[in-house]
C-alpha cells in the first residue's frame, strides 16, 4: 500500500512539476519566501488591530503559538522521522524535476512546513476574525499558492504538502481551543 501511495506522489508530483517556464520560475520562486508576503502580513496586523484593539495581542500570539509548534512537529520530528528524500534530492529522479535557481532545499521533505504554518495560520486567522474580517478567507488562497510553490521548485511531493496541511489544520484546532480557554481566563 505505501509503494502505491509512493508511485501516485511521485507521478502527480512530475506531472504538476513539469509546467514552468522562466517567467514563472522567478515568481514561484520569490513567492515561496516569507519575506515576499510581508506587505500581506502587515496589512492582516493592521486589520486585526482595528477590529479587535486590545485583543490583538491574544490573536497574534495564537499564530506564533501554531507557527512553532507546526513547524517544531514537522522540522523537529516529522523529517528526522520519516527520512523521505526531497524529490530535488532523490537520485532516481535525477533530470525529471525541474528546479529552480539550484535550489533543493534540505534533505527530507515530509512534511512540508510551508504547508502546515501557512494552513495553520490560515485556519487560525479565520476561527478568530472571520465574523470581523470578512475577506480573511483569502488567507485560504495565499497558503494554496504557498503551498503550491514548492512542487513547482521541485522540494515538496504532493503528499508532503497534503500531510503538511494536516498538521497545520489539526495544531490550529488545538491552538484555537487554547486561545478560547485563555480567553475566559483573562478577560
Amino acid at each position: 500500500m505505501i509503494e502505491f501511495l509512493t508511485t501516485i506522489d511521485t507521478e502527480l508530483f512530475l506531472f504538476l512539476n513539469q509546467f514552468h517556464n522562466s517567467f514563472f520560475d522567478s515568481i514561484m520562486f520569490r513567492m515561496t519566501s516569507q519575506l515576499t508576503w510581508t506587505p500581506l502580513f502587515l496589512f492582516i496586523i493592521y486589520s486585526i488591530y482595528r477590529q479587535y484593539k486590545k485583543n490583538t495581542i491574544w490573536i497574534l500570539l495564537g499564530v506564533g503559538v501554531a507557527i512553532a509548534l507546526s513547524d517544531q512537529f514537522v522540522s523537529g520530528f516529522m523529517k528526522p522521522y520519516f527520512e523521505r528524500l526531497r524529490p530535488s534530492n532523490d537520485p532516481s529522479l535525477e533530470g525529471l524535476v525541474h528546479i529552480v535557481n539550484g535550489y533543493r532545499g534540505g534533505w527530507y521533505g515530509f512534511a512540508s512546513s510551508h504547508a502546515a504554518n501557512s494552513f495553520g495560520i490560515a485556519l487560525f486567522l479565520w476561527f478568530t476574525t472571520h465574523n470581523k474580517i470578512r475577506w480573511i478567507w483569502i488567507m485560504f488562497i495565499w497558503a494554496g499558492l504557498f503551498s503550491y510553490t514548492r512542487i513547482y521548485l521541485g522540494v515538496h511531493y504532493p503528499g508532503d504538502i497534503l500531510a503538511g496541511i494536516l498538521v497545520g489544520v489539526g495544531i490550529s484546532i488545538f491552538v484555537f481551543w487554547m486561545y478560547k480557554l485563555l480567553l475566559k481566563k483573562f478577560q
